[in-house]
Formats: C-alpha cells, structure tokens, sequence
C-alpha cells in the first residue's frame, strides 16, 4: 500500500503541474503595453492618466524602490473567447512577482478611463475581470504598478538600505512578465480546486484510514478518465470522478470553523503610511469584487483609520464599501480606529483608540460593532478588558500568543477578567494564524489542537493574505466551498466574527477564566526600540491632556471656542502612531522618520491651542501664575487650576566629603560617588536606606543585545549573561544652573557619550536624573540599575487606569518568561510599610529582579531599559542624542508613585497674568485621580470627566462641577447615558462615588 499511495501522489502532482494548470488558461494574447513612470511620490488617477506613456514591452525590468510606475494598457478580446459556458475573458497580469511572498513585493491596482477602480493586483490574484455587456470587445485600462521592495527577504534580519527612500538606490527591481487577454476555462479551474482540497485532505489523514483509500482511488480514476492532450474536453469528466469522494459528509463530531474574509493590513510597517493607504485601496477593492461574483462571502474589516483612508482617497470605492456593510458582507469589526499596541498606550489614549473607532464605524455605516480584533499586538494589557467594555464591546480577538516561546496558553475560549474585575468573553483561534488560505492542513490544525474539546465546538478562522498580498481570494472560497461538510475535514462555514462569537458564548455557558495581562513571552524589545517614536507618543498623550484641560475651561470661564476639529484631526494622528508596528519600533527606518514628523507637528499644534486657551483664562497682567494640569495639587495651585505658586520650601544643602557629593533638602538624602552612582537615598520620613550597603545605585549597564531573530522585536533572556558596569567616569562635579545646584557626571563607552545630571529640588521628595546620551552602538542594551533594600515579593507597574503586580521570582515558568516587562510612568517595589518608586519621561521597558545579601537582605533590583540598537528593519534605529529623565523617590506608596507619575510628566507652565483660574471640577479624594477633561463630543458644550480609581482599593469621592451645571448623568466612554453604576450618587453639581478598585467612571456635567 505505502509503494502505490507514493506512485498515485506522484503522478497526480505531475498531472496537475504539466496538464491541469496550464489548461486552466488555454488561449492567451498579448495586450499593448505604454508607461510612464511617476517622477516622484504616488500621484491620483487624474493626473496620471494625463502622464507621458511610451511603448514599453513585457520581458523589461522595472521599478526603483518604492517608484510608482503607471500601465496604459489596450487590446481587443479575439472574436469567439468567452463564448461558451465555460469560458470567461480575463487579463492575467504579472508584474515580476515572487508567489512566495504576497504582501512585501510589488503591487498593483487597475481602473478604468473613467477612474474607477477594478480591483487590486498581487502575487496570487493576478486576474482582472473583462467588464461584460458594455457591446465593445475593446480593452482599455490603467495599472497603477507599486515598486515595493521585500524589505523582510526571507526574515533573515540582515541590514537592508531598503527601508528609506534616501538610501534605497535606484536600481529596478522587478520585471514585466505577462501582459495578456486570456480565456479562463472555468471547468478546468473548478477541477483545480477539487483536486488541491482532496491532495491537502490527503496529506493529513492517518494512512491506515478508508477514507484516505476512497479519495486516492478517485484521484486516481480522474487522471486515468482524463486525456493530457484534451484537459478541457474532459475536465467534466474528471470532475464526475471526483463528484462521490466529494460528497460524503462530515462526521456529526467534526469540530466546525467559523471562516470569516479578513486580510491583515499593518498600517505600517516594513512600509510607510503611505503604501498602506493604496494596499488598503487593493485589497478591498479585491474583497468588493468578490463579494459582486458570491454573495454569501462575508469580509471582517477591523480598522476604522484604513476605512477612513480609502473614504478620503477612493470615494467611489468608499461608497461601494457602504453598499456593501448594509448588505452584510463587507463586516466593520475591532472597535477600534487602529490595531493598536495595546502596552504602552496611556489611559486616555487607549480609552480614545475605542471611542474614535466605534464613532466612526456607527457614523459613517450605522454600525455597532462589539468585537475587539486585535490578532497582531504584542501582548495584551490586563486593562483592555475594562477599557473594552465601557466603550460596549462584547467580545474579544487574539491571535499573537500562539508566538509564546515558552508556555502555551491553556484554553482556545475563555473568559478573560481585567484589573477591576471586569470579564470579557475572548477567543484564540486555534488554526494559529490570521492569514489563513483555508487549506486541508490548516483546517486540520485547528481541530486537532483546540483546547475546548468536550465544551465547545466551534472556532473562527480568518483567511485571506494581508499586507497588500490581496487578502481572501476566489480560490480560498472554493476551498471553504468544498470543506463545507466534508468527510475527514472540520466543517467550513462562511460567516461574520458576530455570528462566531454568538454561537460560541452560547454553546459555552461556564467557560475557564484567564485573570490578568495576556502577557506575549516574545517581542518584549519593543518596549525600548525607537526611542523618538515612545517619546513623541509619552509627550503627545500629554499634551493632549492639557490641550482639552485648558481648552475646555476656556471655554466655560472664558467663552472661547472649543477647538473640536484640530483637537479630532490630533487625536487621530497619535492614534494612528501607536499601531502595533509604530509605536514599538517594529518598522523600517521611513516610518520611524515620518512619526519623529508628527510628532512634532502635534506638539506644536498642542503648545499653540494651549497658549491660546491660557491667555484667554488668565487676562493681562504681571502676577506670575502657574498652570497646574495634573490631578493634584502642587506648590499651592490646585489640580487642573491656574494661580501663583507658594513660596518655596527651604533650600538644598550640597556639601563635598572627598570624592564625594551630598544632596539634602531636609526631606531626603542622596550621596554620589566618585564614579557616577548613588551610594546612599535616605528619606527622613522613615529614617530608612534604600540603596543597600556596597550596592550602587544609578549603576549604568550595557549589554550584548543579540537575540535569535526579530532584531527591533526581542530581547532573548541570554542578554544577562553579558554585561559590562559603567563603573567609571570621565568626570563628576557641580554644576550651577539658574540658582540650583546639580551633580553632573560624564561618562563614555564604545562611540557613545553619557551626560547625566543628578537634581534634589526644594521640598521633593524624589531624586531626579537627566540622562543624555550620545548613542552610536549596535546590538547593545542601555539599562539603569537601581539596587533597593526592600523584600518586595512582586513589582506594581502602572497601565491604563491603575497598575498591574508580576512576581519578581521565578517560580514557574510563566514568571521566569516575564524577564522583560512594560510599565508606563512608574514602577513600584514594597514590603509592608515601605517602598520606592522609580518614575519616567519616557521608558517603558524595565526588568525587576531580586536576590538575597550575604547578611539575610533582599535586594530587589529595578533596571529601566533606556536605549536598544538593533539592525533590522531600521539599519540607524535610535542612533544620536537622546534625553531621558526619570526620578527616585524612597519611601513612597502607591499613592506617592501615581503622583509621581504625573509630576514627572505634567511639568507646570509658568506665564504672567491677571487672574486665577479654578478648576472646572475638584475631586475631594486623590485616590480617585481624573484622567480627562473636555468638551462632550456632541459639542453641546457639556463637560466630560474621565475618573478612575489609582491606587486599587475602594475609594470614595465627592466630585464636584464649579460652574453652574443643570445636572450630571454617567456614560460610558462613547458618551452615551447609562445607568449610575452601584455606588455613584448624582446630585446636579456633584457626584458622590465609591469606586471599586481601578474602576473607570466617566461624569457629563450638562451646562
């Protein structure tokens, strides 16, 4: 048996390769080809059709880098194609491409003369439809052909000059292949499809199994009942013999999937935004044109900024889209306005990637969408569960974990609860892909790994091919056509992620639940990479705060208008930087430069609406007034108030002993050596030592940064087995600066120069550090180490609205594969009574750790990741000057470290004035911490306050509007009224709320 099943499968594939395919397309002409290549960036179709086209002939290279080079071409289908009913007239376009890698190669998109689109071009959709019953055999289109390079090769992360325009070169990459009017025998490509499914089918069932028998005797009898020198006369035939083995149904056991279009399209990555806005315009071009030719196939769309590219750039094809949302096959799902990084975000901001997204899709196509849809990011913040259900979704979508490199997550369905309590129905596929072809092997992948067996039934399968590779084609519902209830296969069903996740929650009434962050044991590099990018994000999401802050009390003391357009046109633009490939630093050196662009641009807008709001409030005049956006008080100005400071606490005494610098402000204590680093941070409060006896704290690390793959993307736990101490420095002394005193240590290593500036300001109670660094390694790590006489069992690392506890041991193994984690503004380390907290302008990579000193202490160790030098994709990422402040506060609580977080990254602004400005709400606990205040976005002028409990206790507050309010309501993120929660008591000028531990509440005050 085992000899003839290995005779009958090698002359079926060489039947297949000689006789079948070819037959698929039996007559083919040649079109006429002109071009022109665009001078510069991406044009429209208006003005590329009044280009300058010549004669360019198939079998010529093509195509600089990232060139656009536009196709005139014309022909006329021969008299008698497409006549019977199994020939169709298509073209069959080829621009140079390698099959093995749709999505990161060439591209390309045909319209009409009129400027409509047809659809897109890739490596395995090279068909463009012939447009029928206009009377006219005559052919006359325009390709837009994309000279993208393949930046990812074959992920070998070796340097390539290919991810910036400036350094791309200018040799052609690609060459035209086939231009041709060809005649599709739809017989013969049917055939095709039966066969590929039973040959997959094959290569998965046991070969002790009949069933595997009955389809090699069909195939078999196909190829013997076919003649090679007549495949189209005898495909129906062929088909005949194939019809039986086709027609046996599944087993009633068989596990059923749940196939839902997709095509994951990074908005950016190993290429820049602006080729994702004409790969968007491809692929759902493809997707529209498959839905006109099956009307059962049902595409999930998850970005609402792509669909607000294609609204902007393709309008027809954005109408086409509606046309087909309101039919129910091209299906908005995600909820949010780009797949974000879901780590590092801020609270705000990840509150808004919902509240942007779910607006727009309820806007512009009357939909509510319930799902989060996120299979790409890079972990999974324990907050998302919260944040997602307060914007009203539903249900959840993850892909990523499958990449763990150490544990495999327990449940394919489960139910996931976040840091308050709230619980969010999630599901894993188990076909452990989001970029399924729906294949025999795919498919069985998926039944046999799913961990729900006995519990639930079903799973979803997302298929199509992302990133500009075309996503689903027609070949892919013919494989979902065929596995629909086949013997030997999981069942096949075409459906929305709704339908998935309606079935599955209720077939599964008591599922398992996951409690905490969805933490992805890969990719944790992408915490520190592209430090300019985590900076300009960290400062955005601030400015933004005091943006709407200022521009909202503007509005209501002062009668201003509210800039709800240029503050929208802003959000979306930070929005769109924390995709999952920009904002960790993932992407190639061109979108690296273009948010470094942005970055700025917001923050000069921001500044602007800022100083615009503040001279409004405050009037003319002399009195120096501080504007204090942070939710607590400072220096005597309220929080979110406007007025001058109280005078300074007592001065700083600096004092020399040898080699040594002492900094004292009565409140703490630092000591500086002679090399750089802190020998001593003592608190008076407590009387306790936080830097423990022969440690050094400040200690400057480098590291060999080598990780087995994905360069900008890992950090491999084998980087702690090399490490060099800065323990020398070139020179430390004092500096004075505008009347305060500062230690300023100088320090080199490699090509690299080190300036750190060590502060004690008046009446702090936290040590500051600036760090400029000079950076011109590669493969190397920067951290900070902070040695810490506390025996602290776990670490607090904020998140979105409230913070999250990891272990700093290494019990099991899923504690040893956090060696890499993310905090935004601060960490927090304890024992009972006392702690310290280590807070940031900028970081989000750190790593704690802990070992006991020879007289029984522990020392618990925090390293800020500061700087990363990886090669690929970006051959510079993070090289030159960069700045970094972070600051040390001992004996601090949780509470301290939240206030600390804010004060690090809320610096007050100082101008001169007329008048103080009161809040527009105070808040009578600082527990309850307000993480926005704004205008509400119907633009009635009502004011919105976002709270959230910080500290994760219960809390209690009376939070109260200052200005004449004619009620108070709750809503949820999106605004909308909802019912008072438990424990929230509405007055028409106040609130009086007991918030469970991190709970978010959002207050409209109705003016």
């Amino acid at each position: 048996m085992h000899d003839r099943t290995s005779i009958t499968e090698g002359r079926l594939d060489r039947f297949v390769d000689e006789f079948l395919r070819p037959a698929i397309y039996g007559r083919s002409t040649p079109l006429t080809c002109e071009a022109w290549p665009v001078p510069g960036e991406p044009i429209p179709f208006e003005d590329a059709r009044a280009g300058h086209y010549e004669p360019l002939p198939t079998g010529v290279q093509w195509g600089r880098p990232w060139s656009t080079l536009w196709l005139h071409l014309t022909g006329t289908v021969p008299s008698g194609w497409g006549a019977g009913r199994d020939a169709v007239v298509e073209l069959v376009i080829d621009l140079g491409f390698d099959a093995d890698h749709p999505g990161f190669q060439c591209e390309g998109t045909a319209y009409r003369p009129d400027g409509t689109i047809i659809k897109g071009i890739s490596p395995r959709n090279q068909h463009v439809p012939v447009d029928a019953g206009d009377g006219s055999d005559g052919i006359d289109i325009y390709v837009e052909a994309a000279a993208n390079p393949n930046v990812a090769g074959q992920f070998a992360f070796d340097k390539t000059p290919l991810g910036d325009k400036a350094t791309a070169g200018d040799e052609p990459l690609y060459r035209l292949n086939r231009l041709d009017i060809a005649e599709r025998n739809v017989t013969v490509w049917e055939l095709c499809q039966d066969v590929v499914a039973l040959r997959g089918l094959l290569a998965v069932l046991p070969a002790d199994l009949p069933r595997r028998a009955h389809i090699l005797a069909a195939l078999e009898q196909m190829v013997d009942v076919m003649d090679p020198d007549d495949v189209p006369g005898t495909a129906a035939t062929g088909r005949e013999a194939l019809a039986g083995v086709l027609a046996s149904p599944a087993y009633a056991s068989a596990h059923t999937l749940y196939a839902a279009g997709h095509a994951h399209i990074d908005s950016a990555w190993l290429w820049p935004v602006r080729e994702t806005i004409r790969k968007c315009a491809r692929t759902f071009s493809n997707v529209v044109d498959l839905m006109d030719a099956d009307p059962d196939f049902v595409f999930a769309c998850s970005s609402a900024q792509q669909l607000a590219w294609i609204k902007d750039g393709y309008p027809e094809l954005f109408e086409r889209i509606r046309a087909k949302v309101d039919a129910g096959q091209f299906v908005p799902v995600g909820s949010m306005w780009v797949e974000s990084d879901t780590n590092m975000p801020g609270s705000e901001a990840m509150a808004r990637q919902f509240i942007e997204g779910k607006n727009f899709f309820s806007r512009e196509f009357g939909v509510n969408t319930e799902e989060v849809w996120l299979p790409d990011s890079f972990g999974y913040s324990a907050a998302l569960p919260q944040i997602a259900a307060a914007a009203g979704a539903r249900w959840f979508l993850t892909q990523k974990i499958s990449w763990n490199q150490t544990n495999k997550m327990p449940h394919h369905t489960f139910t996931w609860e976040g840091i308050d309590g709230t619980r969010i129905f999630t599901h894993f596929p188990p076909v452990d892909t989001y970029n399924s072809d729906l294949s025999a092997r795919e498919l069985a992948h998926a039944e046999r790994t799913y961990l729900e067996k006995g519990n639930g039934t079903s799973s979803l399968v997302p298929f199509g091919w992302g990133d500009g590779g075309g996503g689903p084609t027609r070949e892919m519902l013919a494989s979902a056509n065929r596995f629909h209830d086949l013997e030997g296969s999981p069942r096949v069903k075409v459906a929305s992620p709704r339908d998935f996740f309606t079935h599955a929650e209720a077939e599964y009434a008591n599922p398992p639940v996951w409690v905490g962050e969805m933490y992805l044991e890969l990719h944790r590099g992408t915490y520190t990479s592209q430090l300019r990018t985590k900076q300009g994000n960290r400062r955005s999401e601030h400015l933004l705060r005091e943006a709407e802050l200022w521009a909202a009390t503007a509005a209501v003391r002062a009668g201003a208008d509210y800039p709800y357009d240029e503050l929208s046109t802003v959000w979306h633009q930070v929005l769109l930087q924390q995709f999952h490939d920009i904002l960790p630093g993932s992407s190639i050196a061109w979108v690296a430069q273009d948010a470094e662009r942005h970055y700025a641009d917001i923050a000069a807008r921001l500044d602007q609406l800022i100083a615009d709001s503040a001279r409004r409030l405050v009037g003319d005049g002399d009195r120096t007034l501080v504007l204090n956006a942070a939710p607590h008080d400072r220096h005597g100005v309220p929080a979110m108030g406007i007025a001058e400071p109280v005078g300074a606490d007592a001065g700083v005494e600096v004092t020399r002993a040898g080699d040594e610098y002492m900094l004292d402000n009565g409140r703490i204590r630092a000591v500086v050596d002679s090399s750089g680093r802190l020998t001593s941070l003592l608190d008076y409060a407590t009387g306790r030592e936080a830097v423990p006896a022969g440690e050094f704290g400040n200690s400057l690390e480098i590291y060999r940064d080598t990780p087995n793959q994905w360069d900008a993307w890992d950090i491999d736990a084998h980087y702690r087995r090399n490490r060099r101490v800065l323990d020398a420095a070139d020179s430390v002394s004092l500096v004075q600066e505008d009347g305060d005193v500062h230690v300023v240590v100088e320090k080199h290593f490699g090509r690299s120069q080190i300036r750190q500036t060590i502060s004690l300001a008046a009446g702090s109670d936290s040590l500051e550090i600036a760090t400029v660094v000079d950076w011109h390694e590669e493969k190397k790590l920067l951290k900070v180490a902070f040695p810490l006489d506390v025996r602290a069992d776990r670490s607090a690392s904020e998140t979105q609205f409230g913070h999250v506890f990891r272990p700093t041991h290494e019990n099991t193994s899923w504690e040893a594969a956090k060696f890499e984690i993310c905090a935004h503004r601060w960490i927090h380390v304890g024992e009972p009574g006392y702690g310290v907290a280590v807070a940031n302008d900028s970081t989000y990579g750190h790593d704690i750790t802990r070992d006991v000193r020879p007289d029984g202490g522990t020392t618990t160790w925090v390293r800020p990741s500061l700087l990363r030098a990886p090669t690929y994709p970006d051959p510079h990422s993070d090289q030159g000057e960069h700045t970094m402040r972070l600051t040390v506060r001992p004996g601090a609580t949780i509470a301290d470290a939240v206030e600390e977080g804010y004060r690090v990254n809320l610096t007050e602004r100082t101008l001169s004035g007329g008048r103080s400005v009161d809040p527009l709400v105070t808040v009578s606990n600082p527990a309850v911490v307000v993480e926005a205040v704004k205008l509400a976005d119907d633009r009635s002028g009502d004011v919105v306050v976002r709270l959230y409990e910080s500290r994760g206790e219960r809390s209690g507050a009376t939070v109260a509007a200052t200005f004449a309010a004619a009620g108070t309501t709750v809503t949820d993120l999106l605004e909308r009224d909802i019912e008072a929660p438990a424990g929230v008591h509405l007055e028409q000028q106040s609130a009086t709320v007991t918030l469970r531990p991190f709970q978010i509440l959002t207050l409209r005050f109705a003016r």
